[in-house]
Order: C-alpha cells, then sequence, then structure tokens
C-alpha cells in the first residue's frame, strides 16, 4: 500500500500553516487556510475584539496552560459584544476553573488508550473503528473530551495512519471508518482525498463516518473539491458536525452545510449538554428547529465526558434527564437528540432515559 502523505500534528494541537490546495477550477482554495491562520490566539484581542474586561484576557492566559486559545474570527463574529457569558464564548474562552482539580475528572475518562486497536486506530465497537487522522484542531472548546489526549503517541503521525490502514484492510469485520482526531477536515482536499480512495479500495469498508466542527467554525472548509470527493465516492458518507447553541447556526454555516447535503452526505449533529451554554428547554429546542431546518437530523446530546479541567460544564445526569424529557414534549420525535453518555467498555454508548 503505497505511503498518504500525511504531515504530523503538533501535540499542542495548534493547525500549522496549511499548504494551497487547488480545486477543480483549477484556482488556489486558499480561504479556509487564511482564516485558520488568521484565527484568534491571544485572549488580549478576543477581549478587545468583543469589549470586554481585561482582566478576562489576563485570567485566561493563566488558566489556558497547555491548551490556549484558539477560534476562528468568523466564529467570534457570532458572540455578543459586551457579554461575558455569551454562549459561544464560555466554550472558547479559558476559565481559572480549568485549573483545580476536582474528584472523578482525568485526563483519559473514556479509557481511550485501552481501546488502540493499533497506532492511530481506535476501536471500541463492532463493525467500526476511529482512525486518527490528525492531531489538530481549528477551534480549541474548553470541554474537550481529548484535550489531554497524547495525539503523536497514539498514532496521529504519518506512520501511525500508515499502520491504522493496514489494520483496516486486514480486518473484514470493519464495514464502517470514522475519521476523527482533532478535525479530520484539516486535512487538505488532496490528502483527504486520496486518504477516502484508499478507504473505498478495501472491499469490506462499505460507510465513511466524518466528525468534525469545521462546517460549524469555519465553514469556507466546504469546498467544491471537498463536496466532489464526498459525492463521487462509492462509499456511504456521514459527517456528524458539532454545533451545541443555535447562534453557532449562522447564515454561513447554512451555505456550507447545504452544499454537503446536495452532495449526498447524511448530516448529523451531536452536542454537548454545558452548564450555562444550551442546559434550558429554550435552547435545546431552538437548536434541534434550527437544525432540521438545515437538514441535520439532531442525532446526540451528550453529557459531559469528564476530561480534567471541565468540572464547570458538567450538568447533573437527573437533571439532564428532567431536561431531555421537557425537550420530548415539545418536539416532534425525529428532532429530539438521543441522550446519552460514553461509558468505557460498554458495546455502544448509554442511551438515558
Amino acid at each position: 500500500m503505497p505511503a498518504l502523505p500525511f504531515s504530523n500534528t503538533p501535540t499542542d494541537r495548534q493547525p500549522s500553516k496549511l499548504p494551497v490546495q487547488s480545486g477543480s477550477t483549477g484556482q488556489p482554495h486558499r480561504g479556509w487556510q487564511r482564516e485558520l491562520a488568521d484565527a484568534v490566539r491571544d485572549p488580549d484581542e478576543l477581549c478587545r475584539l468583543l469589549s470586554l474586561d481585561p482582566a478576562l484576557a489576563a485570567a485566561a492566559r493563566q488558566a489556558a496552560g497547555d491548551f490556549p486559545l484558539l477560534v476562528p474570527r468568523g466564529f467570534v463574529a457570532r458572540m455578543k459584544p459586551g457579554d461575558p457569558f455569551d454562549p459561544l464564548l464560555l466554550q472558547v474562552l479559558p476559565r481559572p476553573a480549568e485549573r483545580e482539580h476536582v474528584a472523578g475528572f482525568s485526563a483519559d475518562p473514556l479509557e481511550e488508550q485501552q481501546s488502540l486497536a493499533s497506532p492511530g486506530l481506535v476501536q471500541k465497537y463492532a463493525g467500526r473503528a476511529l482512525l486518527l487522522a490528525t492531531g489538530g484542531c481549528a477551534v480549541n472548546c474548553r470541554y474537550c473530551f481529548r484535550r489531554e489526549f497524547p495525539y503523536a503517541e497514539s498514532g496521529a503521525t504519518t506512520a501511525g495512519v500508515e499502520v491504522a490502514m493496514e489494520s483496516i484492510a486486514a480486518d473484514s469485520t470493519i464495514h464502517e471508518v470514522i475519521l476523527s482526531g482533532g478535525d479530520p477536515l484539516l486535512l487538505d482536499d488532496g490528502r483527504l482525498a486520496m486518504l477516502v480512495a484508499k478507504l473505498e479500495a478495501i472491499p469490506h469498508v462499505r460507510r465513511l463516518r466524518i466528525h468534525s466542527r469545521l462546517p460549524i467554525v469555519l465553514p469556507s472548509r466546504v469546498t467544491d473539491a471537498l463536496t466532489a470527493t464526498l459525492a463521487s465516492t462509492r462509499l456511504a458518507c456521514v459527517m456528524v458536525v458539532h454545533a451545541n447553541h443555535p447562534a453557532e447556526l449562522d447564515a454561513t454555516v447554512a451555505t456550507a452545510v447545504s452544499r454537503l447535503a446536495d452532495a449526498g452526505v447524511i448530516l448529523l449533529n451531536q452536542a454537548v449538554l454545558l452548564a450555562n451554554v444550551n442546559d434550558s428547554l429554550a435552547v435545546l429546542q431552538q437548536l434541534s428547529e434550527r437544525l432540521i431546518d438545515l437538514k441535520i437530523v439532531p442525532y446526540y446530546l451528550h453529557l459531559l465526558d469528564r476530561v480534567q479541567g471541565t468540572a464547570a460544564f458538567e450538568v447533573e445526569e437527573q437533571t439532564a434527564l428532567a431536561l431531555h424529557n421537557r425537550l420530548r414534549a415539545v418536539l416532534p420525535g425525529y428532532a429530539v437528540p438521543r441522550l446519552a453518555r460514553e461509558v468505557p467498555g460498554e458495546p455502544a454508548k448509554v442511551w438515558l432515559g
């Protein structure tokens, strides 16, 4: 199997300046790479852009540690200036509570290190395998369950991807490959197309699932070349996007996901239930209704994975169950996401309620 030209990803998850790629028109698609390179990384700048108290920036610098601020400017533009409790801001701005050690929270709450079937390949559930395509993201969500994940050591590298592909080819029980990371859409169009072609060449692989936040936080990533690759593959394509609040789903996101839908991609959304972000009936109802309007199925509403540094976001299970029951009373069944948590060692996600 020829080598795939993947770049190693820094373990601090800071995306490097990505190479320019060409699309079907022959013109460079520089937009999303430029936006990513120009993302906000300085808490002082973020607070200036949003007319916030500079003291928030000072606290953020101290709180960030090895998981620094990173947020595209287009996502910042959806935040409300002057509001330190804006639900989008809360998802990305480091807070002092992240430095507190809370019992029950750990670096690897899902025990994923124990689920590595080979370098670069996580295998928890029957028939599916998760390929760590990259360790980089376009946004550092403060509640991220892989914020402590050792990507390089786990095979999110050129060599790791090669070994993972060999493992997939050798295991005829794998019918679905999940591209994850980090965010797999940080791979440029050429590298992603090559990866899809390699998976297509494995007869027992029938489905491709891509988990990505980029269509939400960096919608310009949905290029002509990307949609062409997904439209032309023999694999059934599912993309699981990640929006937690209806304010994330502006017109730019609507355009991007519409192009994915037109390419025949099945669109699902996973949200995380987050305290002070979306833990209200009104917000969750608006989120589901907006998703359905955009032809995205509300798929899962996850309870927080208890990674260290995220305790401030946790919503208690009984509160979540009561909220979910109220949501079922105001939405049609197809618009109600499954309330779930992931439990290490279980053969599937655990549905609640």
